[in-house]
C-alpha cells in the first residue's frame, strides 16, 4: 500500500528556515517535497513574504531559493478573500489570518510554521480542520505514518 501524499502548507517562517539552513528541521520538511513525498503548498503571500526577506536579510541565497521553488513547483493558492480572512482573525493575529485562511482554502492535511506564538494557540489548532504544526513535528508525524506503513 502507498503512502498518501500530503498536502503540505509551508508558512514563510518556515519555508525561509528551510531554505536558509543546509540542516535542520524545515530543510528536511523541503527535501521531503524535493523528493516529491510531499506535495508543498504556499499562497502568493507567502510567496511575497519570502522573496522580499531574503532579498533584504539573506540575498546571497535569492537565486538558490528561486532555483528551489522552480525545482519544487509547489501548488500556488491565491490569497483567501476578506471574509475568509475576516474569520481566521477571530482566532488568530490579523497579520497571520491570511495564511491560516489560505491553508484552509487549500485542504491542506497540515500547516507547518515556526511562528509558534500565534499558530500554535489551543484555538487556532481547533478551528483548523488541519493539524498546525512546527517542522520538527511533522517530521515525527510523517515518520509514524511510514512505520505504520511498513
Amino acid at each position: 500500500m502507498e503512502l498518501k501524499r500530503w498536502r503540505v502548507f509551508l508558512d514563510t517562517s518556515a519555508l525561509i528556515a528551510g531554505i536558509a539552513s543546509q540542516t535542520g528541521a524545515a530543510r528536511e520538511v523541503l527535501r521531503l517535497a524535493e523528493a516529491r513525498l510531499i506535495e508543498p503548498v504556499l499562497s502568493r503571500q507567502v510567496l511575497t513574504e519570502a522573496d522580499r526577506n531574503i532579498a533584504v536579510k539573506l540575498p546571497t541565497i535569492l537565486d538558490e531559493y528561486h532555483g528551489l521553488l522552480e525545482h519544487l513547483a509547489p501548488m500556488i493558492v491565491e490569497d483567501p478573500s476578506r471574509e475568509a480572512v475576516q474569520e481566521a482573525a477571530r482566532v488568530i493575529h490579523r497579520n497571520d489570518a491570511p495564511i491560516l485562511a489560505a491553508a484552509k482554502q487549500a485542504n491542506v492535511d497540515f500547516l507547518v510554521t515556526w511562528n509558534t506564538r500565534d499558530f500554535l494557540a489551543a484555538k487556532v489548532r481547533t478551528w483548523a480542520s488541519f493539524p498546525v504544526m512546527t517542522p520538527g513535528e511533522f517530521l515525527r508525524t510523517f515518520r509514524e505514518a511510514l512505520d505504520k506503513e511498513s
